[in-house]
């Protein structure tokens, strides 16, 4: 595989929108090269998701041209196979890398590895539309790890996937996604696609996830707010 199709791109954003409850993204021009989409975060007001980077490199400097420009505050993240082309052209373009090392993987959920959470630790799970919230709690009643994910046809994209720190080492990870698995499969899903953190990697793929991609952000300047 030389580049990652633009339409697994597409599916990622569709759920991790509906999973952040952010409108829909919208398309960067009219050449095909991204989407938009409206954070509304500090320091992130505005994410710009690069299609066709390995494709078409020049989409790819046009995209990091206009992130440069652009009056909020607002990151490009690039999919690629390409990891050192594309740090090459947001540098040109003067943009601030802020990661180079995540990873866009994907996954058959039907077959899914199983793990429940070893005792104490509790398992809820709140479902609302096509969003669910799962959270493992420890004995106290605190929440101890939470994951989100949203199903949008076949797919479900995991969202916000984190353990405290004091629970790290315990299974929690495994049990996590486990739990987000079932559930999503209950749902009608059987593809999971996410972007995980150089932290989270080790864990996905010894679950059976399969890298697809490497994940570099940059970041255009700081706009200052003017609310």
């Amino acid at each position: 595989m030389t580049k990652i199709e633009s339409e697994l791109i597409r599916r990622w954003l569709n759920g991790w929108t509906v999973a952040r409850c952010l409108p829909e993204a919208e398309p960067v021009g009219s050449t095909g090269d991204g989407l938009r989409s409206k954070c509304d975060q500090p320091g992130r007001e505005v994410e710009v998701f690069a299609l066709r980077a390995d494709e078409e490199p020049e989409s790819l400097a046009r995209l990091a041209t206009a992130v440069a420009a652009a009056r909020q505050t607002t990151w490009l993240t690039v999919p690629t196979l390409r990891p050192e082309t594309v740090e090459a052209v947001v540098g040109a373009a003067g943009l601030e890398l802020l990661h180079r090392s995540e990873w866009f993987m994907t996954t058959d959920l039907t077959e899914h590895p199983q793990h429940a959470p070893a005792a104490p630790y509790e398992r809820e799970v709140r479902t609302e539309g096509p969003v669910t919230v799962v959270s493992l709690h420890d004995s106290s009643g605190g929440v101890a790890a939470r994951g989100t994910v949203a199903v949008v046809g076949a797919d479900a994209i995991a969202d916000r996937i984190e353990t405290d720190a004091a629970h790290r080492r315990r299974g929690l990870g495994r049990a996590m996604m486990s739990a987000l698995a079932e559930t999503a499969v209950a749902q009608g899903a059987r593809t999971g696609l996410l972007i995980a953190s150089e932290e989270g990697q080790r864990l996905y793929s010894a679950l059976g996830w399969r890298h697809e991609a490497d994940v570099l952000i940059a970041r255009g300047p700081v706009v200052p707010s003017n609310r």
